[in-house]
């Protein structure tokens, strides 16, 4: 498959993972050293067409509600981590170097579920809903642990040492096992991390090829799958050259397929477990050009919703390198410094994003 943007080309594979084996762990390795992305096919796996359809239409239903029903489940401010709730437009802020207006677009992130319960409050729409929430998060952890043991076959290490720092699932009961707190996750407190998020860009009457929906910046965790609708494009990639480059939402050969492939990309702390072999690539939504050249797909202003989950490792998880051979030569010769944590990575980006004092978020 490729994507031309004028001056690139890419290759981004569309792999199914299905199976585990070691000729599929070294290609989505492969892909995600290249680029840091890859589309997923994960037939077999729980998330088929009328669960994910299901999602996008809660998302829908929500985000058409009332404001002043959204404002009362506003996202609390510089309270360390407690970044679950709705933001409204313009009030998240990805690319905080070059832009000081925020981003257009509203969010719904949901913090972590337990036996089926939010711990959060939730608005009507979405209580009504909350046992189909707390399932759909359930199989994107599942799915992540799946292209977490992917990865350990591809970096040729014990699939054991790759899950130590994230919580315990058990695949054959589908239950969470209390073993390891989970990264800004505290019983007992409001500060819960958000790994599941619902985005709505709300349509414009002017496409331009220029409009920016969320600023470029690269993910925070360790690995984020995107879910997006068809006829909804405007993901961009900075390619190695330094272009932006967009990403279909249905590549080559998915057209026929009963939802678009699922978008897997490697975020900040699986970049850092690598030493940068697997890339965190930057990326970008923007608004469709009605005609510019080298989009495979075109369109208007419209409104666009996507659905991403965040697998986050546990909170005081060292970012240190995995003992991959392939890791080791990457980093030979490389000075190591102090080893940053999780948390005290995730907390700086969220400062950032937020615009939370950052000697308030090191408070936690």
């Amino acid at each position: 498959m490729s994507i031309t943007n004028g001056h690139d080309t890419l290759h981004i594979p569309v792999i199914d993972i299905s199976s585990s084996n070691k000729q599929i762990g070294h290609e989505l390795l492969d892909a995600v050293v290249q680029y840091g992305f890859v589309f997923i096919k994960s037939s077999g796996l729980g998330l088929d067409a009328e669960t994910v359809n299901h999602m996008f239409d809660i998302s829908r239903e929500f985000f058409q509600s009332p404001r002043k029903e959204k404002q009362k489940y506003r996202m609390e401010k510089n309270v360390v981590l407690s970044y679950a709730g709705w933001t409204a437009m313009h009030e998240e802020v990805l690319d905080p170097e070059t832009d000081d207006r925020g981003d257009p677009k509203e969010g719904f992130n949901f913090g972590e579920f337990a036996n089926g319960k939010a711990q959060q409050p939730l608005p009507s729409v979405l209580k009504a809903q909350e046992a189909q929430l707390s399932r759909f998060s359930e199989l994107c952890r599942e799915l992540a642990m799946k292209l977490l043991e992917l990865f350990a076959i591809g970096l040729e290490v014990c699939y054991a040492l790759v899950m130590k720092p994230f919580p315990i699932i058990n695949t054959s009961t589908r239950s969470i096992q209390p073993k390891a707190e989970p990264t800004g996750s505290r019983p007992g407190t409001k500060n819960q991390k958000a790994p599941l998020a619902r985005s709505f860009y709300p349509s414009s009457p002017t496409p331009t090829t220029s409009a920016i929906r969320a600023g470029a910046h690269s993910d925070y965790g360790s690995l984020t799958l995107l879910f997006r609708l068809p006829g909804q494009p405007g993901l961009e990639i900075l390619d190695p050259s330094h272009n932006w480059v967009p990403v279909p939402v249905l590549p080559p050969g998915t057209e026929n397929d009963p939802f678009p492939p699922i978008l897997v990309n490697i975020g900040d702390l699986l970049s850092y477990w690598t030493g940068g072999l697997l890339k965190s690539t930057v990326h970008r939504v923007v608004g469709p050009s009605a005609g510019a050249e080298g989009r495979e797909e075109r369109g208007t202003m419209e409104d666009r919703y996507s659905i991403a989950y965040f697998f986050h490792p546990c909170r005081d998880t060292e970012l240190v390198s995995v003992p991959s051979e392939r890791v080791r030569e990457r980093v030979k010769g490389r000075e190591q410094g102090r080893a940053v944590t999780a948390i005290e990575h995730l907390n700086g980006r969220l400062a950032a994003t937020y615009g939370w004092g950052t000697e308030e978020v090191a408070a936690g």
